[in-house]
């Protein structure tokens, strides 16, 4: 298994793919899918009943994935997500209780923040790698280009209405790690097996990530 800090694998893919998955016997394909696409990574959405156990499937199936938990709002579903797998955890906001939890265990986590005053307040407790959430909804590139100036040493994971269309003039911006998005693993893929054309989706994405960097 890797020994690559997650938030290191996460910068080095460019590309975090947010499920929300309804039936958790589906995780084991669809990370298999994902990794042999050449995205060898998920975040498993609490948005679903399912989400907790679709992390152990995953991780279980593939080992050597990065496997994130996202939508967590307490420390007691951080626990659950930790045990049965996550490597990093994602929160929509900003929690002090839940960010200082996941600090004491020594679990990366990824805080959402919409404004400077959020920023600063992860700042205080050492993070400098932060989810921007809702991307689009909160003002898309221009506003992460003016809220990201002030701050030249944060670096952040945009989520929230990003897609295929819209994937390159984010990474593009300096201050973007990578990008979350769920277009190449949409829900309904997911639940009707549509596993080819989850691959085919990945593909384009990771090669797209690829032309920008090369670009860049």
């Amino acid at each position: 298994m890797t020994t690559i800090a997650p938030v290191d694998r996460i910068a080095r893919l460019g590309l975090v793919p947010v499920v929300e998955i309804d039936d958790a016997n589906r995780a084991s394909a669809l990370i298999t899918t994902l990794a042999e696409a050449g995205l060898p990574c998920a975040e498993f959405t609490l948005r679903t009943e399912a989400g907790i156990a679709a992390i152990g499937h995953a991780r279980r199936a593939r080992p050597e994935a990065l496997i994130g938990a996202g939508t967590v709002l307490t420390p007691e579903q951080a626990d659950a997500a930790i045990s049965a797998g996550a490597d990093f955890i994602v929160s929509p906001g900003f929690s002090a209780v839940l960010v200082d939890h996941c600090l004491a265990l020594g679990v990366p986590i990824l805080p959402g923040v919409a404004t400077p005053t959020e920023v600063q307040m992860a700042l205080e407790r050492g993070l400098t790698v932060l989810k921007f959430f809702p991307a689009k909804a909160a003002g898309g590139v221009p506003y992460l280009r003016a809220i990201a100036a002030p701050f030249g040493a944060v670096r952040f994971v945009p989520t929230g209405g990003i897609d295929a269309a819209n994937l390159e003039e984010y990474l593009r911006l300096p201050a973007v790690l990578a990008c979350g998005g769920s277009w190449m693993v949409k829900r309904q893929l997911i639940a009707d097996g549509r596993f080819d054309e989850i691959s085919r989706l990945t593909r384009e994405a990771v090669e797209l990530v690829a032309r920008v960097r090369s670009a860049a």
